[in-house]
């Protein structure tokens, strides 16, 4: 009999096993973890079986996806499974054992510690959502607020059958679609960033631009300034592509200058990572002064600037860029619509100094040949229409009345914010290590996102980040409340 794919890609028949109790000394997490783990070291998973899928698991155990998310986390780090792309989680091969490791006594196994939360932990979070109820660790606001009929319009405006036959039938324009490009230029120039559309590169999104920047600019065993807290997938993509990651402290006003000196001369770094408006975590912005002395540093020290503007459709008025005062000559900025407009269209771009442009298309060539035009140009339309400034007003109007309710039960349930509430997110301490709350959290069907995720070297702390718009729920802070005092 045929079969399309190998039979030990199948997830395989596992005996049945007692329920996991919430009221056990391990969590649900751990239990799980530590059961996939007994049946493979007793070799009821062989190796190169594939582990049920995450869904599949959750919805067996009656588990949150992300808990079963963080249990295939333990067992990776235990080194039990490997994760294969667009396949799932498989049973590792095992080495044969040699003579003297078969004659030599097993020692008997070390009690194991909680699986941390990791980048790709919330990453994957985000594709696997629990339910109804808000998650306070995601880094993106709900759907429902997203929901709109301008978008659907637009694309069937620019999918006429002879347009999309157009778009369809042929790869797209590598720079980018020409008319978003146009309309991005006149849009970049409302906030007093001239540029070309020549010197737009549209992307998959504000990650695939930042990633376009590292690949061009960079090679393995770079110095890479990078803010600290920081954006935790930063940390972790720079890491996979091999680079030394220097960590700034980032406050109010900005980036600690000190340190950066200090790097400039000890490490000589070729690229500086920052968020100077909104930045996430903490929600702070960018001074002139700071910003200012970042671009002279970055002139005498000869390193570039990619400027990451991700919420600047939920920023202030006249907030500092970088890339504004600069005219971009060292800097590079990015940006996108994933976070204001849709997360499945996956459109943003870069723009960059004229002599870097055609090093960071071969770039993109290489990795995507083109991007979307479709998409690209129907995302022309809603910004050319007006409906995304009236809809990023609308988002802004009720972020602000969400910022007030979440700020409210927040401080109630005994956090500090350690910065000044502003933007999407908030910077708290809980007074309690927020990695092991994390995973006690889980239990109960929510995700958070402890303050280790956004330090290169993590390390136990009480601080945590939430975002506005998922946690003006009353019932999340019971939880948090009743897990704290616990």
């Amino acid at each position: 009999m045929f079969h399309s794919k190998d039979s030990r890609d199948a997830a395989p028949d596992v005996p049945a096993v007692a329920a996991l109790t919430r009221t056990a000394a391990q969590t649900l997490t751990e239990q799980l973890a530590e059961r996939f783990a007994a049946r493979i070291r007793d070799r009821l998973l062989a190796p190169g079986a594939r582990l049920p899928s995450v869904r599949q698991c959750a919805a067996q155990h009656g588990l949150n996806p992300s808990t079963v998310v963080a249990a295939y986390d333990l067992l990776l780090a235990q080194g039990l499974v490997e994760a294969r792309p667009h396949r799932g989680f498989f049973v590792r091969e095992r080495a044969p054992l040699r003579d003297a490791d078969a004659a030599a006594p097993v020692a008997p196994a070390a009690p194991r510690m909680a699986a941390p939360l990791s980048a790709a932990t919330l990453i994957r979070g985000m594709f696997h959502p629990s339910g109804s109820q808000p998650q306070p660790g995601m880094g993106v606001l709900p759907p429902e607020w997203l929901e709109s009929t301008f978008m659907p319009a637009a694309v069937r405006k620019v999918s006429g059958q002879k347009a999309l036959a157009e778009s369809s039938l042929r790869y797209g324009e590598p720079l980018g679609d020409s008319h978003l490009r146009r309309v991005l230029a006149a849009r970049l120039q409302g906030i007093g960033l001239p540029a070309d559309p020549t010197q737009i590169i549209t992307t998959v999104g504000a990650t695939h631009a930042l990633d376009i920047v590292s690949r061009t600019l960079l090679k393995p065993g770079d110095a890479v300034m990078v803010e600290e807290p920081g954006w935790a997938v930063e940390f972790a993509r720079l890491d996979a592509l091999g680079m030394r990651i220097l960590p700034v402290p980032r406050g109010p006003a900005g980036p600690d200058l000190a340190v950066m000196a200090r790097y400039c001369e000890a490490h000589a770094p070729k690229l500086f990572v920052s968020v100077s408006v909104l930045h996430n975590p903490t929600g702070y912005c960018l001074s002139p002064a700071s910003a200012h002395r970042v671009l002279q540093l970055a002139q005498q020290h000869d390193f570039h600037i990619v400027e990451d503007d991700t919420y600047s459709h939920i920023a202030p008025e006249h907030a500092t860029r970088m890339s504004v005062l600069d005219g971009l000559r060292r800097t590079i900025y990015v940006s996108g619509f994933a976070k204001i407009l849709a997360p499945n269209w996956r459109v943003g771009y870069l723009v960059a100094p004229p002599d870097l442009t055609e090093r960071l298309l071969d770039t993109k060539l290489l990795a995507t040949l083109t991007t979307p035009s479709l998409l690209e140009r129907a995302l022309a339309h809603c910004i050319e229409s007006g409906q995304l400034r009236r809809h990023a007003e609308r988002i802004r109007t009720r972020l602000d009345a969400a910022r007030t309710r979440s700020v409210k039960l927040a401080q109630a349930a005994g956090c500090r914010f350690v910065a000044e509430p502003s933007g999407l997110f908030g910077w708290v301490d809980t007074g309690v290590d927020t990695e092991a709350l994390a995973q006690r959290m889980l239990d109960e069907d929510y995700l958070i996102a402890p303050g280790a995720l956004f330090h290169a070297a993590r390390a136990p702390t009480t601080l945590m980040r939430i975002n506005f718009a998922t946690t003006q729920d009353a019932a999340f802070w019971k939880v948090f409340r009743r897990l704290v005092a616990s």
